[in-house]
């Protein structure tokens, strides 16, 4: 099966094209995007991807579905179209960055395109969903995709930081070898649960700090 996907990815999962689940993906994920309202665009399902190759990753974050509003998804976790009203998640993000950090986000329009060609894979545990319906595409095989993702990072390759935001990302991140890799922990930074711990947490810092101690770039926030 032909996936357009970047080639050192395509490299890293080959294997996962053709087996059932994701043939059976594929084909749910094209008769949604006929019937309409899905998003993000189907040029921008493998974005995260295409912006931070399998060779440049330095760093995960880990979100969940896709946001379901009209012309918010561009295929980045946590990430909005530049001119998209700043969902409240990411209003918190960028408080965090400030305070944590000392000064305003590098990307603060809502596109973090910017982290991602810093290598900053942005991965979404699902990687579509139907318009005003979260969740909708949910356990139809994304999430067996995105697995094999975590699980090839955290396998062949040492040294990465993984950025795990609420109970649902650290769920999913269970497969990371700790041993390998720098894993930061905290609460999700929705309104819900920022106070509860993300507030604080400064995660920005602690991984260029980390990344600092290996002799690399840390990233531009």
């Amino acid at each position: 099966m032909e996936v357009k996907i970047e080639a050192s990815w395509k490299q890293v999962l080959f294997d996962q094209f053709d087996k059932p689940y994701f043939k059976d993906l594929t084909s749910f994920v094209k008769s949604e995007y006929l019937s309409g309202g899905v998003y993000p665009p189907p040029k921008f399902i493998f974005r995260a991807f295409e912006l931070t190759p399998f060779d440049q990753v330095k760093v995960v974050i880990l979100g969940q579905d896709p946001y379901h509003g009209q012309g918010q998804a561009n295929g980045l976790c946590f990430a909005v179209n530049q001119g998209v009203r700043l969902p409240p998640s990411v209003k918190n993000i960028y408080k965090e960055i400030e305070s944590d950090l000392g000064h305003k986000p590098s990307y603060p329009q809502g596109d973090l395109e910017g982290w991602a060609k810093q290598g900053v894979l942005l991965l979404n545990a699902t990687l579509t969903v139907k318009e005003s319906s979260p969740g909708s595409h949910q356990k139809k095989g994304w999430e067996d995709f995105t697995d094999s993702v975590i699980k090839q990072l955290s396998g062949q390759k040492e040294n990465l930081v993984f950025i795990l935001w609420g109970a649902y990302a650290q769920k999913k991140g269970i497969v990371i070898d700790e041993k390998k890799h720098f894993v930061i922990k905290s609460p999700h930074p929705s309104p819900f649960s920022a106070y509860n711990g993300f507030f604080g947490s400064k995660p920005f810092s602690k991984c260029n700090t980390y990344l600092e101690s290996l002799k690399l770039k840390g990233i531009n926030w």
